[in-house]
C-alpha cells in the first residue's frame, strides 16, 4: 500500500490534486486603451501635428496624472480621450468601446453616460444654484434625480452647505468643487480633468487635489487629470510626461 502523500507509482512524484484544478484568470480589458494615435490640425497651408503615435492603457480605478510643458499635446489628448474631436490615426477605446465605429451622435450620448469632466473654467450656469447647476446633469443623462447619490457626493465635496447659492457667491475653491460634483453625480465610468487647478490659489488647489483623490480611493473613480504642475501630478498613483506630441515616460 502507498505511503500517504505518494502517488502509488514508483518514480513519479506526488502531484497534488488541486494541481489538476487550477483558476486561470481571464485578463482584465482596460478602461481606455489607445494604439498609434495621432492628431494633426491644419492651420492654413501647413499641418501642425499635436499627437504622434501615442500609445496609452489605464486600468479601471487609477488616478493617472499627464504631466508637460504647453504644447506638448496633453489637452489634445484629453480631448480625443472624450470624443470631443476625432484622432487624424490610430485606435480609441473607451470601456470596450471603439470611437472609430461610432457616429458623432453615438459619441456624444456615450460620453454622456460614461465620462465627466472637470476644466479650468468651471463652466457653472450663472442663474442657478450650485444643487441645480449639480442636479441639471441627472437630468439631462436621463435617469431622473438620484437623492442618495447627490448627498454623499456633496458632503465628500464639504459643499453641501453651499448648495442654495449661485456660482457669484461661491469661491473659486468651492465653484470647482460644485463642477467636479457635476462631472461625478452621473457615476461616469472615467473622469477627465483639464487643468482642474489652473484657476485657484494654492490653498484651493489643495483642497480639489485631496478631493479627486477622495474620489478614486473611494468610489475607485478612473481618473486622467492634465496638469503642469508636477506637485499637483504627485498625489495621482501613475504620472505619465509628454513632449512634442508624444509619451516620453510613464
Amino acid at each position: 500500500m502507498p505511503r500517504l502523500g505518494g502517488s502509488g507509482h514508483k518514480g513519479r512524484p506526488y502531484e497534488p490534486i488541486i494541481s489538476h484544478f487550477q483558476e486561470h484568470e481571464e485578463p482584465v480589458e482596460p478602461i481606455i486603451s489607445v494604439k498609434s494615435l495621432t492628431k494633426t490640425y491644419r492651420l492654413g497651408n501647413v499641418d501642425v501635428p499635436a499627437l504622434r503615435g501615442v500609445d496609452l492603457v489605464v486600468q479601471e480605478g487609477e488616478f493617472v496624472a499627464v504631466v508637460g510643458p504647453s504644447g506638448c499635446g496633453k489637452s489634445t489628448l484629453l480631448h480625443v480621450l472624450g470624443g470631443l474631436t476625432g484622432p487624424s490615426e490610430g485606435q480609441v477605446c473607451i470601456d470596450g468601446n471603439d470611437f472609430r465605429l461610432m457616429s458623432d451622435a453615438d459619441r456624444t450620448r456615450f460620453r454622456r453616460h460614461k465620462i465627466g469632466f472637470v476644466f479650468q473654467r468651471f463652466n457653472l450656469l450663472p442663474t442657478l444654484s450650485a444643487r441645480d447647476n449639480i442636479a441639471i446633469a441627472q437630468h439631462i443623462q436621463g435617469n431622473g434625480f438620484n437623492p442618495h447619490r447627490f448627498e454623499t457626493i456633496t458632503r465628500m465635496l464639504g459643499i453641501e452647505k453651499k448648495l442654495l447659492h449661485r456660482p457669484f457667491a461661491l469661491s473659486g475653491g468651492e465653484q470647482q468643487r460644485v463642477a467636479i460634483a457635476r462631472a461625478v453625480i452621473c457615476e461616469p465610468k472615467i473622469l477627465l480633468a483639464d487643468e482642474p487647478m489652473g484657476n485657484l490659489d494654492t490653498e484651493n488647489s489643495q483642497v480639489v487635489l485631496d478631493m479627486l483623490r477622495e474620489l478614486n480611493r473611494t468610489f475607485r473613480q478612473t481618473i486622467l487629470m492634465i496638469t503642469h504642475n508636477p506637485e499637483a501630478a504627485g498625489i495621482a498613483n501613475r504620472v505619465i510626461r509628454m513632449r512634442d506630441g508624444r509619451i516620453i515616460s510613464d
